[in-house]
């Protein structure tokens, strides 16, 4: 790919993602101006869940790498036994 190809790429994906803040942040203020605090309340326990979720299914320890698979295959570090 071209440097012109991944640039026009890499803004559609912010245009999108602005697009995207823009929306929700237009029905947040909508939902409270008319008040609509349940509606709110249920929208931002499913976002948090959502997160939660997310974080809980991605692959935080890389564990594919060698560093993380010899520190189980080795037990972890050896105590000291100077003291």
């Amino acid at each position: 790919m071209n440097r012109k190809t991944i640039t026009g790429e890499r803004r559609r994906r912010k245009l999108i993602t602005m697009g995207w803040v823009i929306a929700l942040t237009a029905i947040v203020i909508t939902l409270i101006y008319f008040e609509k605090t349940a509606i709110l309340y249920i929208l931002c326990t499913l976002g948090v869940t959502a997160l939660l979720v997310i974080v809980a299914l991605s692959d935080l320890s890389h564990s594919d790498s060698p560093a993380s698979s010899a520190l189980q295959t080795e037990g972890g570090p050896k105590p000291d036994r100077a003291r």
